[in-house]
């Protein structure tokens, strides 16, 4: 359990969280390029803070773009080397299944280290571990089913083949929310092609992905096919931006805001590089007059409070049918006042703090912003300093109205915002009236209504009658200003590799 794994040491006036040596061989303070454990060239390095109380888990190099550009070259270079490149397909499996096996056996140890840095519970870090995990397994099966096609030529001496063939260096840039399982969707799929990856994980959480790069090393990948670079805010732009512009990086895939998914695509324009955006939502949640409401609870508290609201298709619009309302919200209100807030190391524990103190400003601001234009807090709708300084209230909000940011923005923290509706076109104007399209759900009894429903909904994914629909065997994406692309499933693949067209001719 985490609380074995963590004491407090007070050091002058720092708390500092330190893990015991046995069996944390996975908290690591260097990082990995061409299959050394580095220091930045600077020397300087990156604290990684617990979000519960501050304190310190461990630091990281604080790596720059004379950092990252050694990184691609490694990469580069690694692609083109024959223990890589000289690979078949199912060498690379095997090694994708060695490396599943080793995040297996370590799954308590990664859950710890997760959960000390981005302050999620203990239970929802085990079960992102298995998520993150089914990718590595899922691509792993998916390397030797690369197929190419042979189409009939309309020349008797001709024969025309298509194959697929990995891009090359992939550049994957991953978000604090899910900070193993946004890697290894990404990795996987990449390494399962053939391409080489230089991983750059969020600021505030890079020690998960250091504990899964160890493992990758362990696993037998060759030197320089998996890289990683740990900095700060203050050298993200610049890492980013070679990472964008470099002619030896062949793709980028990123998951985050929309805001920055934009500028990357810019970025990316002038190489032609290859793009693959997964990015913010605005995930209506709509329960049609004929939903069973307990299936719509449970799927509110499924899809809106996991990570405390911290996801990108978490539910932030709830359109509640007029007849439905006033029972949805008291049920819903019975349920939030029974989450149990704290520590994530607890056991119970079901929600933790936001990440940072950006997050807690923005959900703060939206929450006033609402109030100050008529909004009603039915439940929450505070901070709450005596759990810790990043620590928000569950919340429930009425009387939502098209002029506040509840209504237009991405909330992004445990805020559940009610819209009632009469109709179903009502409620799918509403739910389509944004730019983002990511993921929607609806609850309805009505089959004649889900299809219909379902076709009209304008987003990538849907949760029909369920808050929770991530698989590794699902296409992951979004539509209009949430995304190119897709991760997981047989189409996750698609994004790292290229189609060669070959022409045999003269044929007797």
């Amino acid at each position: 359990m985490l609380n074995h794994c963590l004491t407090r040491l007070a050091v002058g006036s720092t708390t500092t969280h330190l893990f015991h040596s046995r069996n944390m061989h996975l908290l690591l303070n260097k990082t990995l390029v061409n299959g050394d454990w580095i220091s930045a060239s600077s020397k300087k390095e990156l604290a990684v803070l617990n979000p519960v109380n501050g304190s310190v888990v461990g630091n990281v190099p604080d790596m720059d773009a004379s950092d990252t550009q050694k990184a691609i070259d490694s990469a580069s270079k690694a692609f083109y080397s024959k223990e890589w490149y000289g690979l078949t397909a199912k060498d690379r499996s095997s090694l994708l299944k060695k490396w599943f096996n080793l995040l297996e056996v370590n799954k308590q140890e990664i859950a710890n280290i997760m959960t000390a840095e981005s302050g999620k519970p203990i239970t929802e870090s085990l079960g992102e571990i298995a998520y993150g995990n089914s990718f590595v397994e899922w691509f792993a099966e998916e390397a030797r089913r690369i197929y190419g096609e042979i189409v009939p030529s309309p020349h008797p001496q001709k024969q025309i083949y298509i194959t697929r063939e990995p891009i090359g260096v992939a550049a994957l840039i991953t978000p604090w929310n899910f900070p193993h399982a946004m890697i290894t969707r990404k990795a996987a799929a990449a390494l399962a092609a053939g391409c080489t990856v230089v991983i750059k994980p969020a600021e505030d959480t890079p020690l998960t992905c250091l504990a899964l790069a160890k493992l990758a090393e362990e696993a037998g990948f060759p030197k320089g096919v998996v890289n990683v670079i740990t900095c700060s805010r203050s050298n993200a732009p610049s890492v980013g931006d070679l990472l964008c512009k470099s002619p030896l990086v062949a793709g980028i895939s990123f998951t985050g805001s929309t805001e920055v998914g934009r500028l990357l695509y810019e970025k990316c324009a002038s190489g032609i590089k290859r793009v693959g955006l997964e990015l913010g939502g605005n995930a209506p949640f709509i329960v049609f007059e004929s939903a069973d409401l307990t299936k719509a609870l449970n799927g509110a508290l499924a899809s809106k409070f996991r990570n405390c609201g911290q996801t990108c298709i978490s539910s932030n619009r709830f359109l509640v049918h007029e007849s439905l309302v006033d029972e949805f919200v008291a049920r819903l209100t019975a349920a939030v006042n029974g989450l149990v807030i704290g520590d994530g190391k607890e056991s119970n524990v079901q929600i933790g703090p936001l990440v940072n103190d950006a997050q807690l400003k923005k959900v703060s601001a939206i929450v006033a912003d609402g109030v100050s234009k008529g909004a009603k807090v039915i439940v929450g709708g505070k901070a709450l300093p005596d759990k810790g300084q990043l620590y928000y209230a569950p919340t429930i909000m009425t009387n939502i109205q098209p002029n506040m940011r509840l209504y237009t923005e991405e909330i992004f923290g445990p805020v559940v915002s009610i819209i009632t509706f009469k109709t179903e076109d009502e409620a799918l104007r509403i739910a389509n009236d944004t730019r983002r399209g990511l993921a929607g759900y609806f609850f309805s009894e009505n089959i004649s209504q889900v299809f219909r429903v379902a076709r009209r909904l304008e987003v990538g994914m849907i949760g029909i009658n369920d808050g929770a629909i991530s698989a590794a065997e699902a296409a992951f994406g979004g539509v209009k200003e949430s995304g190119i692309g897709r991760e997981g499933s047989k189409h996750g693949i698609d994004d790292y590799v290229e189609m060669k067209y070959l022409c045999l001719g003269n044929l007797e």
